[in-house]
């Protein structure tokens, strides 16, 4: 299916749909009551590319910390 088709078939497909009763932001809060998304700047995403680098230093100064508090 090319570009135009797929653009065509989708709003076709949404023309079948009622979403006037629909409630917006029904599970927003929910999602983000279990979702922990911190935004890095980019000189520290370029540093840890990804989730575990960024968790493994996070948790290695959290162990040091511990440490010196003793």
């Amino acid at each position: 299916m090319k570009k135009g088709q797929k653009a065509k078939a989708d709003s076709e497909l949404l023309s079948n749909y009622d979403f006037s009763q629909g409630d917006r932001g029904k599970y927003a809060k929910l999602l983000r009551a279990r979702t922990n998304l911190v935004l890095l700047r980019p000189e520290v995403a370029a540093a840890f590319p990804t989730a575990e680098a960024v968790n493994d230093a996070l948790m290695k100064i959290i162990k040091r910390r511990k440490a010196d508090q003793r």
